[in-house]
């Protein structure tokens, strides 16, 4: 598959991300404000959260797909971690209001969900478009090693989480509007609004961890290092393995390795090793760019 359409298929999935977070936040705000349920309104915030995560996923992946230039000799890879990050900061702010917005109705006496069919159409049909869309951007993200795609589907699959618990708390509401000895359920809906901010705290740290570690160049941490290095041993001609560094760089990585071989090798020998390595390490991670540092073994016995 060409760099073109790949990129065409992220673009793709990730805008569709974004006319799906436009419609889910009209449709909660329009809702969350009929019925004065904070558990919607919640959702509606997180949803418009959501918008801009979407986005900036789509820009991210549009901007990580251009090619290295004189000024970024990597590549732009790097803005999809940036773009996760920031959209790890929107989720927590937005939560911390959640919070506080929930404490402050769980004190008060006087607030009043008013619950209609409208309040559990607009959280199931939540949960549809956060279910296909969230397997649509995995998908595309396992397809072509994105990790804001991949961010992005995890986001949106702990949506459908939060969104059930909503209709849980209005759920409990009404029940204990029809046994008043059960009055104290009415707090259902603020209760349901602090698990949601929990979760979306949650996922938050999870995904800026990730970033993080993607901006400080952390190694892959599914064993891609080991099983680089005892692949590599087993070519023929490769003596010992020196040392494999490995970082992201958005959908790509980036490795170098030094390596050992015999001293009287022709350099055409030596190259035919080294082309050998680089198709290994493409074999484990994908879209790699590959740089192989020869030393001859004498050296080594120095």
């Amino acid at each position: 598959m060409s760099n073109q359409t790949a990129q065409q298929e992220k673009s793709s999935a990730a805008l569709n991300s974004v006319f799906a977070a436009i419609g889910l936040t009209a449709f909660k705000i329009v809702i969350g404000v009929m019925t004065n349920s904070l558990g919607i309104l919640a959702e509606a915030a997180h949803s418009l959260l959501d918008l801009v995560a979407a986005a900036m996923t789509f820009f991210a992946v549009r901007v990580a797909d251009t090619p290295a230039d004189k000024e970024h000799p990597f590549g732009h890879g790097k803005v999809e971690n940036i773009s996760a990050l920031f959209e790890t900061l929107l989720l927590l702010a937005t939560s911390v209001w959640i919070i506080y917005e929930a404490v402050q109705r769980l004190m008060s006496p006087e607030a009043h969900v008013e619950i209609s069919i409208w309040s559990f159409i607009v959280m199931g049909t939540s949960i549809v478009i956060d279910v296909s869309r969230s397997r649509m951007l995995m998908a595309a993200a396992q397809k072509h090693n994105s990790q804001a795609l991949e961010a992005d589907a995890l986001h949106f699959s702990t949506d459908v989480w939060s969104s059930s618990v909503v209709i849980a708390g209005l759920i409990v509401i009404m029940i204990g509007r029809y046994f008043p000895n059960l009055a104290f359920l009415e707090k259902g809906d603020a209760i349901a609004a602090l698990v949601v901010a929990t979760i979306v705290m949650i996922v938050s740290g999870e995904l800026g961890m990730r970033s993080v570690q993607g901006l400080l160049d952390a190694a892959p941490k599914n064993g891609e290092h080991e099983q680089i290095m005892e692949e590599t041993k087993k070519i023929q001609g490769v003596k010992s393995v020196g040392a494999v560094r490995i970082r992201s760089a958005g959908a790509g990585w980036f490795v170098d390795m030094r390596i050992h071989m015999d001293g009287n090798l022709t350099l055409n020998e030596a190259h035919a090793v080294t082309e050998k390595i680089e198709k290994t390490v493409h074999s484990i991670l994908p879209k790699s760019d590959v740089i192989v540092h020869v030393e001859p073994l004498e050296k080594t016995k120095l």
